[in-house]
């Protein structure tokens, strides 16, 4: 039975190819959404092993965040804005998830993420959700959480308006479009905690910012951030 199961799934990958999310090519068995080949290629930053990195340096006389850092650089029209895309708009939650895990597998490996006690995405509108079918932010959010065995909430922050296009918008103008898109709810079960705010793509970090302030006014301890890649 297994071998008759084998030669089932090769004749389906024959007319339903598993494409890498990175560069297209057909998957071997054994890899999932992306290609060894570009897992080993994509451009990390090391962010994790320096406090100081372009990531938190952004966050400087901003927010008092206790850590910041981005897994990968993103480049208009590289390998990064071709899985990006496919992970927000080609509906491969489980990309998300395969990529927190990569994340997570990082910060183990960093000393200012060893304490976290709670991690939290960054929501999206409930209408843009229902559009999408799912938050890419949670997924990522949810491998870091399985490494790093953490637990992760989607209840305690919430999206409760809907905002424009932040593509043109400089950073003032992105942090005034955000400023009063997120709300906590039952901010006392989250007092004197280290929270992890997860998302997908930092550019000017208004997003983060916004939602870091609305978890501080509820007395958490500590916030840092922790994204997929940054735009920079």
């Amino acid at each position: 039975m297994p071998l008759i199961s084998s030669y089932f799934n090769d004749f389906l990958s024959l007319l339903f190819p598993n494409l890498c999310s990175g560069c297209g090519t057909s998957l071997y068995r054994g890899e999932s959404q992306l290609c060894s080949k570009c897992l080993y290629n994509l451009p990390y930053t090391d962010h994790h092993l320096h406090e100081e990195n372009k990531v938190a340096k952004q966050f400087w006389g901003r927010i008092p965040c206790h850590a910041a850092m981005a897994m990968l650089f993103f480049r208009k029209g590289g390998r990064v804005q071709q899985i990006i895309h496919h992970l927000k708009y080609s509906n491969q939650p489980e990309l998300g998830i395969k990529l927190g895990k990569l994340l997570g597998e990082r910060l183990l490996l960093a000393p200012a993420y060893q304490h976290i006690d709670l991690i939290i995405p960054v929501p999206l509108h409930k209408k843009r959700e229902r559009q999408r079918g799912y938050n890419q932010s949670a997924g990522i959010a949810e491998g870091i959480a399985e490494v790093l065995q953490i637990p992760m909430s989607k209840v305690h922050l919430l999206r409760k308006s809907s905002t424009d296009s932040q593509t043109r918008k400089g950073r003032s103008l992105r942090f005034e479009n955000m400023s009063k898109a997120f709300e906590v709810r039952n901010g006392e079960a989250l007092k004197d905690k280290h929270i992890l705010l997860v998302d997908d793509v930092m550019t000017t970090g208004a997003t983060l910012e916004a939602c870091g302030l609305e978890l501080l006014k509820c007395g958490i301890n500590k916030v840092s951030f922790a994204t997929l890649a940054f735009v920079g």
